[in-house]
């Protein structure tokens, strides 16, 4: 497995709780071996999915150990950040740095609306006190701040911010950094039911959510892409949908986790303010992964 950074499939990896709450590392390490296993490409610890809100500091930097310790160094693992304050993010970076990180994903920063300048001169700073590659979370529906093609522009500058994840629902904000900067930063698609589209429009690979649950599938249509099987990839894209678009609600986290617990490799514990799933909802959202599973598509060997 090449280390080359922000191409192909990248789970957003899920937090496995015990039901006391604490980290179910066996769990975590279970799950990242059924992604290894489907051949996905790198991985992104602590993100939304992995219930970073939820997470303390130390808490992060153990699952960026244990991570690293499964996986050795066949596999580019990264951080998220995100943070209210700028010191807080830079202190993560450079420890991040310090235990082997091998890159980190950015969000601008947490609570406070920053204007444009703030956000620019946020990203820079975290980036100027780190020598790790830096991919920046775009995703202003979400978290209220939009990251635009103008300010990439100004954080070109600085060498190891290099890639985006593209999460605006816009698809032709992927269009837009292509024609603006060519191959200068790497484009990742970033919601889940626009991802064949992503990636048929030129995104370099997807950071992805159903993944988490779903990793042969997943991994599979980036493969008929790059191969030009389109038929292929529009065949399991189109079984796919019912399940990716359960990464586009509110309750992601709880229903991602439901799919893979279905799977055998999660189990459904969050953390509080989340709730696990009950009643008709849980009902639903099992339905569908029901429905869809009795519908899978058998995968070709190549795929």
């Amino acid at each position: 497995m090449s280390k080359e950074l922000w191409k192909g499939i990248y789970p957003a990896l899920l937090t496995p709780f015990t039901a006391e709450g604490a980290i179910d590392y066996d769990m975590f390490k279970k799950n990242l071996r059924a992604q290894t296993d489907a051949g996905v490409h790198g991985l992104i610890l602590a993100g939304s999915l992995g219930e970073a809100s939820t997470l303390s500091r130390e808490e992060k930097f153990e699952l960026l150990k244990v991570a690293k310790e499964t996986v050795g160094d066949d596999y580019p693992v990264i951080l998220n950040i995100a943070e209210q304050a700028t010191r807080e993010a830079t202190a993560i970076a450079q420890q991040a740095e310090a235990l082997g990180a091998d890159g980190l994903m950015l969000l601008p920063p947490m609570r406070y609306k920053a204007d444009t300048r703030e956000t620019v001169e946020y990203f820079k700073a975290v980036a100027k006190s780190t020598s790790l590659p830096i991919m920046i979370y775009n995703n202003p529906i979400d978290y209220g701040i939009y990251v635009t093609v103008d300010m990439f522009a100004e954080l070109a500058e600085l060498p190891n911010i290099q890639a985006v994840k593209e999460s605006s629902r816009d698809l032709t904000n992927i269009t837009r950094m292509i024609n603006r900067f060519g191959d200068r930063f790497k484009v990742l698609g970033g919601v889940d039911p626009i991802s064949l589209e992503s990636l048929m429009i030129g995104a370099d690979g997807l950071v992805a959510g159903l993944v988490d649950a779903y990793p042969k599938e997943t991994v599979a249509i980036y493969n008929h892409v790059q191969s030009g099987n389109y038929e292929e990839a529009v065949n399991i894209y189109r079984w796919f949908m019912p399940l990716l678009e359960l990464d586009i609600h509110p309750k992601l986290v709880q229903y991602i986790k439901l799919a893979a617990t279905n799977e055998g490799i999660c189990n459904e514990h969050v953390r509080a303010p989340r709730l696990p799933l009950i009643g008709e909802e849980r009902e639903r959202v099992l339905k569908i992964i029901e429905e869809s599973n009795v519908n899978r598509p058998t995968l070709a060997i190549d795929a």
